[in-house]
């Protein structure tokens, strides 16, 4: 199937069943090198996207203390949570054409039972790995920095629309943000509480042809942004 068409068919199924999610990731997946979907939304409650092509440029990164060597984990590999990754929030940019596949795994079997959470990127990616979790692999991604959770930043009133996540506070303030010029459902936003990638964790989403209206709150974690015009900040 071509990307064309694949688009076109996620935008005629936005709510998948959770087989079909499971399906439909690991197609993406297994292109870019990675796995599948571990998320099992139910019906009616969330929207599933398609990986989108697009370009990208860095969010707003905040600086880390002068002598404190960054925590880092290589784009390509495997890794063995508490071995070779440290628990903790972590940090992807620069990301080309949903190039970038990641997973939580809670084993290292392979199988799609396995998978806690996965994505492909466009841009910048943010990931939580748990201190419960076993395994984190990365395919084609640019190098994943740690980020205090709690760090503050200087948000913009416009965000790139195929710019990945944006973390509340740091990379999006508060406000009230439109897209336009939107085609064929491709535009896909999410607003979620924090960035575990669960289904439990996505507070809204939509898929939008046209113009795309959605307020981001305080309480929010991230917002992110995949296949959309460009957002400017109306209020």
């Amino acid at each position: 199937m071509s990307q064309q068409q694949q688009r076109n068919w996620f935008a005629r199924h936005k709510v998948l069943t959770a087989a079909g999610a499971v399906v439909a990731v690991i197609a993406i997946g297994a292109a870019m090198g990675g796995g599948g979907d571990g998320g099992s939304p139910k019906a009616g409650d969330k929207k599933e996207q398609p990986a989108k092509q697009g370009g990208d440029k860095k969010a707003p990164e905040s600086k880390a203390p002068a002598g404190k060597k960054v925590v880092t984990i290589d784009g390509d590999g495997d890794f063995e949570v508490g071995t070779d990754a440290k628990p903790g929030l972590y940090r992807s940019t620069g990301n080309k054409d949903a190039g970038c596949y990641w997973e939580r795994a809670k084993n290292a079997s392979g199988d799609t039972d396995s998978i806690l959470a996965n994505d492909n990127v466009t841009g910048t990616g943010y990931v939580e790995i748990k201190a419960t979790d076993k395994l984190f692999k990365s395919s084609g991604c640019g190098k994943w920095e740690a980020v205090d959770a709690k760090a503050t930043g200087t948000p913009k009133a416009t965000l790139k629309g195929d710019g990945g996540m944006f973390k509340v506070g740091v990379d999006i303030a508060p406000g009230t943000y439109k897209s336009t010029g939107n085609k064929d459902a491709e535009c896909y936003w999410e607003r979620s509480k924090d960035a575990s990638h669960s289904t439990d964790a996505i507070l809204a989403n939509d898929n939008v042809t046209g113009t795309a209206i959605v307020k981001v709150t305080a309480s929010d974690g991230y917002f992110k942004s995949s296949g959309c015009g460009d957002w400017t900040k109306t209020a």
